[in-house]
C-alpha cells in the first residue's frame, strides 16, 4: 500500500501542473511575432468548411509567419484550438514586395521575395484543416514598382516620384497598366487556390502633401471615385472567371462618411462591387470628439458600435466584415477591450470579423474555444445616450 501511495502522489502533481499551465496559456496572448518588425498577421476558413462557417473569424498573418515552420505551427494550434477558422496571408505589401512566385512582371523587376517558398502547399494544409484562405494585395501604395516603373508612379509638379511622409511611392489609380499589374498578382493567388482576394490600400494617397500629386489623368473627388470603382470592376471581371470571392479594406469613417475622405473611397459605390467589405474601426485611429466620443481609443465598445451601425444603414449586412483592434496605440488593450469590439458587432447581429496586430500578438482570452465559432450572444441594447453623438466627425488618416 505504501508503495502504491508514493507512486500515485508524483503523477497527481504532474497533472496538476499540466492543468495549471494549460489555464494560464488558455487566457494569455499567443505570440505568433514575425521576423520583421512592419510585418503583420491574420487568419480564415476553409474551401470545404467555408461553406459550413456561418461567420468568418480571423487574424492576419504577414508572409514571414506564414513561410515559418515554427510560427505555421502556432497559428494552426490556434485554429485548431479556437473560434478562428479564416487566416488573411499577405501576398503583397505596401513596400511593394509580392510573395507569390510566378508574376513575370514582379520577378523582372525584383519584387517577389522568397517568404513563402512552398506558399501553394501551405494552402492546400490550411485548406485540409478547414481553414478559409484570404490573399492580403496592398494595390496602390508601391514603393517598389513605383520606382522601377516611373511612369505609373503618381509624379510631382516638376515629374519627379512624389512620395508620402514615409518617403513610399504610389502607384497612379488612374493609370491601368497599374491595375493590370495587381490583377496579375490577384489572378496568380486564385490559380493557386486561394478562396477570396482582398485589396488594401484601395485608396489615394492621404499622408503628405498630396497637393503637389499629380496623375495620368484630371485629378477630382468625382474621378478619383469612378478609377477605384473602375479597378474594382476589372478585378470581379478577371476574378470572377477564377471562382475567387473579392473583398476591400477601407477607412472606418467611411461607415459614416458622405464624401469620399479625400482618398476616392465611397463605401456604398465601392461595396457594389466585392462580396466583403472590411472597414478598419481600430478605436486608435479615431480622432477625439469622432462621434461625439472625447477619447475614441478608450471607449472601443462605442467607436465600433456606432462604425457599424452607421455602415447597416448603407450596406448589406451580408456583405459587412469589419477589421478590429488586437494592438495597443496609446492606451492598453486587452482581453475586455477586444472583446467590447466584438460584442459592439454582435449587437448589431454582425458575426464576422477580422482581428489585426501588427506585431502578429493575439489576444487569446477573448477567443472563444473551438465549436463556438457559429454562434453570437446579443448584449442588452445600449441606450441612445451612451451612443448619443454630437454631430462633430473628424476625418482621420487611416494606415495599418
Amino acid at each position: 500500500m505504501k508503495t502504491h501511495k508514493f507512486n500515485f502522489l508524483p503523477s497527481l502533481l504532474v497533472s496538476l501542473i499540466f492543468l495549471l499551465l494549460f489555464y494560464a496559456n488558455s487566457s494569455s496572448t499567443v505570440v505568433l511575432e514575425s521576423p520583421y518588425e512592419e510585418q503583420n498577421l491574420a487568419v480564415k476558413s476553409d474551401s470545404e468548411k467555408s461553406e459550413k462557417a456561418k461567420y468568418i473569424r480571423g487574424i492576419h498573418l504577414s508572409a514571414w509567419i506564414s513561410g515559418s515552420e515554427k510560427h505555421r505551427k502556432l497559428a494552426l494550434e490556434l485554429f485548431a484550438t479556437t473560434e478562428l477558422n479564416t487566416a488573411v496571408i499577405d501576398i503583397k505589401e505596401y513596400e511593394g514586395q509580392v510573395y507569390i512566385k510566378g508574376v513575370k512582371e514582379a520577378e523582372a523587376n525584383k519584387a517577389y521575395v522568397v517568404a513563402i517558398p512552398d506558399l501553394e502547399k501551405y494552402i492546400l494544409l490550411l485548406k485540409e484543416k478547414g481553414i478559409y484562405t484570404i490573399a492580403r494585395i496592398v494595390v496602390f501604395r508601391d514603393n517598389t514598382i513605383s520606382r522601377k516603373i516611373p511612369s505609373l508612379a503618381v509624379k510631382n509638379p516638376d515629374g519627379t516620384i512624389w512620395t508620402d511622409r514615409k518617403g513610399a511611392a504610389w502607384l497612379d489609380p488612374y493609370n491601368k497598366d497599374a491595375w493590370d499589374y495587381n490583377l496579375k498578382i490577384a489572378e496568380r493567388a486564385a490559380d493557386i487556390g486561394f478562396d477570396e482576394i482582398q485589396f488594401d490600400y484601395i485608396r489615394f494617397p492621404s499622408d503628405g502633401n498630396t497637393k503637389n500629386c499629380r496623375y495620368s489623368k484630371p485629378h477630382s473627388a468625382t474621378e478619383a471615385s469612378k478609377a477605384l470603382i473602375g479597378f474594382l470592376k476589372e478585378a470581379r471581371r478577371r476574378l470572377n472567371l477564377k471562382g475567387a470571392k473579392i473583398s476591400i479594406d477601407v477607412f472606418g469613417l467611411t461607415t459614416t462618411a458622405t464624401d469620399d475622405m479625400g482618398i476616392g473611397q465611397k463605401i456604398v459605390e465601392m461595396t457594389e462591387q466585392v462580396d466583403y467589405v472590411s472597414p478598419m474601426v481600430y478605436p486608435s485611429h479615431y480622432a477625439k470628439w469622432t462621434y461625439g466620443i472625447a477619447d475614441p481609443n478608450k471607449e472601443p465598445y462605442k467607436v465600433v458600435y456606432n462604425s457599424i451601425e452607421g455602415a447597416l444603414k448603407r450596406i448589406p449586412e451580408e456583405k459587412l466584415r469589419p477589421w478590429l483592434q488586437d494592438f495597443s496605440l496609446g492606451y492598453k488593450y486587452g482581453k475586455n477591450e477586444v472583446r467590447a469590439q466584438m460584442q459592439a458587432c454582435y449587437d448589431n447581429k454582425i458575426g464576422s470579423w477580422l482581428l489585426w496586430n501588427p506585431r502578429c500578438i493575439y489576444t487569446r482570452g477573448a477567443l472563444k474555444d473551438k465549436g463556438e465559432e457559429n454562434t453570437f450572444q446579443i448584449s442588452n441594447p445600449p441606450t441612445s445616450e451612451m451612443l448619443k453623438t454630437s454631430g462633430k466627425q473628424q476625418q482621420v488618416s487611416q494606415n495599418k
